[in-house]
């Protein structure tokens, strides 16, 4: 354990001094952000305010939608980043000498563009409550409870892409996926109650819909934990199926990769 605390802390101190020098991504990011937020509030204000979709403004509600499901599209593509770097600069399979098992290595690769996204999320609802004026009645533990559960979720995901693109060499497909196929199951820009409804059923199986519907409930709504039982609970429930299953599927494909000499096939 202490061994993989020194790791973490070389790792996130490396690459915090690297973006430090590289200050003017600070800059483009921020203005990025800005851009978009400014053009879901023009988006909202086109709309209207009786659009209340669950009880809140819009605004908000496309606020915490977009900027989770964000998240987990941007944390995904981190770990397969990470993984398609290493396979074309060859220095996959040099890692894989290491004594660090294949999960923990892809996860220390991984964390520094994985933190980077969080901190990205946060300053976006910052700046949507600060810039924005967006409504917000937060209750401070229901959301670190979504959020905890939304990471392992995240976590898993970015997994399972690192695992398809060193078994398959196709895990921008599972990007693809998320980027372009499952949003709108997710909820971040409009009820899942407005689907037909065997999408409705579907938007109902994916773990998106329970994390940004959660951290809606929490932080505009100010519910408590007691209240988002049942979605904490289907949120738990993804996160001890999903995280094993990709942590095993990651250290079985790097290691049949290994025998057949595909682990740099990129």
């Amino acid at each position: 354990m202490t061994s993989v605390v020194r790791k973490l802390y070389a790792i996130l101190r490396r690459d915090l001094l690297t973006a430090i020098r590289h200050r003017s991504g600070f800059a483009l990011t921020f203005i990025g952000l800005l851009a978009q937020l400014t053009a879901f509030y023009c988006l909202s204000h086109a709309i209207g305010p009786s659009f209340r979709p669950n009880g809140v403004e819009y605004f908000p509600f496309l606020l915490v939608g977009t900027g989770l499901y964000t998240f987990f599209v941007m944390s995904t593509q981190a770990f397969l980043s990470t993984v398609q770097e290493a396979q074309q600069t060859g220095t996959m399979e040099v890692l894989m000498t290491t004594s660090t098992p294949p999960g923990e290595l892809v996860i220390l690769s991984s964390i520094s563009a994985f933190a980077g996204n969080l901190v990205n999320l946060t300053v976006y609802l910052v700046a949507g409550v600060a810039v924005f004026r967006a409504a917000v009645h937060v209750n401070v533990v229901a959301c670190l409870a979504v959020m905890f559960l939304s990471l392992a979720i995240a976590l898993a995901l970015g997994i399972a892409a690192a695992t398809v693109q060193i078994a398959f060499q196709k895990g921008s497909a599972l990007l693809w996926l998320m980027s372009s196929g499952l949003w709108f199951l997710s909820g971040a820009m409009f009820p899942v109650e407005s689907l037909p409804g065997p999408l409705e059923v579907l938007a109902h199986l994916t773990p998106f819909n329970y994390a940004v519907q959660g951290m809606r409930s929490a932080l505009l709504q100010g519910q408590s934990v007691f209240d988002l039982s049942s979605t904490l609970a289907a949120l738990a429930g993804f996160s001890l199926l999903l995280l094993p299953l990709a942590l095993g599927g990651l250290s079985f494909s790097m290691k049949r990769a290994r025998q057949n000499g595909t682990l740099s096939f990129y």
